[in-house]
């Protein structure tokens, strides 16, 4: 519990069996309450390691991919009672100590969505960030801050904490289950009105880190840009799609 609210930690898992122990050690377990892993039909002990260290595992038959996958993490979430929910990577990109102060800042009631910036602190480089991902991050914030009228340092983080209210509300299951879903998905909380705030967040890229090819990378450049042209075209009345509509799929419990 952190200032009586519950936290629950989720993990979209895919073959992440080598970094999960080292991740799962380092959560903040004095105000974590729950940690759910939703494993996306690995090929290695992902699953197993998982349950040997006590959490509480779900598992896809068939590969939905990152986003499907997240899915699952936040209605599981949901059904547990949460409160506010952290999604953490199990492959240690991004440093588990830091779900305190993401929490804390949603609890205090101040903001609804807390995004782990890598950018904040100029210490993405350094951790290992690849030079043209580094770099197509910093021209898509760019492009997307002036189309939806923003100022993040970064919109492409897969660290994020999120209260009830937001997994409730938004309606992500018109998202793609591919890896623009987180995009989409901040970008409606943008539309919807909720609060985002951003933490400085230092990440560490090695051989484990997931990460996307360039082809795929191309692909989801094209989708965030797909997503931003809808949101302003909606936002002005010029066109209607269902991510950005109040009457969208949402989740159930």
């Amino acid at each position: 519990m952190l200032n009586g609210k519950k936290i629950v930690v989720v993990m979209p898992a895919y073959n992440a069996e080598k970094t999960l122990r080292k991740t799962y050690d380092e959560i903040p377990k004095d105000i974590v309450d729950e940690i759910i892993l939703t494993d996306d039909k690995s090929a290695d002990r992902t699953v197993q390691v998982a349950r040997s260290l006590g959490l509480k595992v779900f598992v896809h038959p068939e590969n939905l991919g990152y986003g499907g996958n997240q899915k699952t993490c936040y209605a599981e979430a949901l059904k547990a009672g949460a409160d506010v929910v952290v999604m953490l990577h199990p492959d240690y990109q991004y440093p588990p100590k830091l779900i305190t102060a993401m929490a804390a800042l949603i609890t205090s009631g101040m903001f609804d969505v807390v995004l782990g910036s890598r950018i904040l602190g100029n210490k993405a480089l350094e951790g290992g960030m690849p030079l043209y991902k580094y770099i197509a991050n910093r021209l898509l914030t760019l492009i997307e801050n002036n189309m939806i009228s923003q100022k993040l340092s970064e919109y492409h983080t897969g660290y994020r904490a999120f209260s009830k209210e937001v997994l409730l509300k938004l309606p992500i299951l018109e998202n793609s289950n591919d890896f623009v879903f987180d995009n989409q998905m901040l970008l409606q909380a943008f539309y919807f009105g909720y609060r985002v705030a951003e933490i400085t967040c230092p990440s560490s890229y090695t051989k484990e880190s997931s990460s996307i090819n360039f082809p795929r990378s191309v692909i989801y450049g094209l989708g965030v840009l797909s997503t931003a042209w809808k949101y302003m075209l909606q936002k002005h009345h010029l066109g209607k799609w269902r991510i950005f509509d109040e009457t969208g799929r949402k989740l159930t419990f």
